[in-house]
């Protein structure tokens, strides 16, 4: 899920079949996005900057060491940008169309989930 941080509207929706990461269906969907655009993920996106420069991950302890304070600034920084995300999911699965099991024709629920959170946009803002 694209959602704009600061203007909190999602921006747009991909979904995959079945249990599938989150990353196997950026890897797939990513052609869209600009190059000037900052990505956010979790760290579940190792191996981001690979496809996309200007991407933000956070930072991983070292074995045996610790994160330095400028790195866990950075790390809560982008833990309160993640919580706008985190928020623009929770609404779309108020809907429980993603958080239970979809039972209808499968070349439907990308237009049913694009849908919601065009409806979801109109009532946050």
């Amino acid at each position: 899920m694209f959602i704009d941080m600061f203007d909190k509207r999602i921006l747009a929706v991909a979904h995959g079949r079945g249990r599938e990461h989150d990353f196997t269906i950026f890897k797939r969907t990513f052609r869209w996005a600009d190059p000037d655009m900052c990505i956010l993920g979790d760290s579940g996106f190792q191996g981001i900057y690979n496809l996309h420069e200007n991407s933000w991950i956070p930072h991983k302890k070292p074995k045996g060491g610790k994160l330095n304070k400028i790195q866990k600034a950075e790390n809560k920084l982008q833990s309160s940008y993640r919580m706008c995300v985190e928020h623009a999911i929770r609404y779309i699965k108020r809907f429980k169309i993603l958080s239970s099991r979809y039972r209808n024709k499968r070349k439907r629920r990308g237009l049913r989930v694009s849908l919601l959170s065009g409806i979801c946009n109109f009532m946050m803002g």
